[in-house]
């Protein structure tokens, strides 16, 4: 479900937004987690990469939607960024924060319709990429370069990456199918490994990036084996 934040001050412009994401919605058979905000500040200043597709307003009083975006990209260069606004003029600088593009105000519904499927469609790349992990209240985009491996401890799952650990309720096979032809494999019962930060295997275990070594169950190990030259021979090419 794609999750979307609109950073406008106007009530009316909210709205407007709003109910072309509703009607794109109905017509795409899709779903969002939209959350709004009325001041581009609530947004900077504690930004986390939870979100898929921020509509961010330039002119906004305070710290304008320029200065919002420059304090998105520090922490989060995959959100796709679609700014709002009353000027042409700020298109080159929106190109300087990696914006998709930029949409004149008042907004035509045909033209946001266009720019939310090249959003969606940049976000769907993106994804082929990335963890999506929610848990509670909290959210997390995680790339899945980063990730070491996942482990499965009675229907609760640790992504262990190179600097953090996420947990989360679920089911290790779902994750196996989701990642396998991403370059993971299930090594045992409880874990699954990330190929790209295997760097040795010995007798019944494989040594992760760092050091970390995880035991290969012997009924798997043939497979692991073969998924690991595989996966490295698809590398070099």
């Amino acid at each position: 479900m794609p999750r979307i934040a609109i950073v406008e001050d106007d009530e009316m412009a909210r709205a407007v937004l709003m109910e072309h994401l509703r009607r794109y919605e109905s017509e795409n058979s899709l779903s969002f987690t939209i959350d709004t905000h009325t001041e581009g500040s609530a947004l900077a200043d504690d930004y986390r990469p939870v979100y898929d597709i921020v509509l961010l307003d330039i002119e906004m009083p305070g710290v304008d939607g320029m200065a919002v975006a420059r304090a998105i990209r520090e922490v989060d260069g995959d959100v796709v960024i679609l700014f709002i606004t009353n000027s042409p003029q700020h298109a080159i600088s929106g190109y300087r924060v990696a914006a998709l593009s930029y949409v004149l105000k008042p907004v035509p519904y045909s033209v946001f319709a266009a720019e939310m499927d090249r959003s969606l469609e940049q976000v769907r790349r993106r994804e082929r990429h990335h963890l999506m992990i929610s848990s509670g209240n909290e959210h997390h985009r995680v790339d899945l370069s980063e990730v070491l491996y996942l482990e499965s401890n009675r229907h609760r799952i640790t992504v262990h990456t190179r600097s953090a650990e996420y947990h989360f309720t679920g089911a290790l096979k779902d994750l196996e199918a989701e990642l396998t032809d991403k370059g993971f494999f299930r090594a045992n019962h409880g874990y699954l490994v990330n190929l790209a930060h295997v760097t040795a295997v010995r007798q019944s275990t494989c040594v992760l990036t760092g050091g970390r070594e995880l035991q290969v169950s012997r009924p798997r190990k043939k497979a692991f084996l073969t998924a690991l030259a595989d996966h490295v021979g698809g590398s070099r090419l």
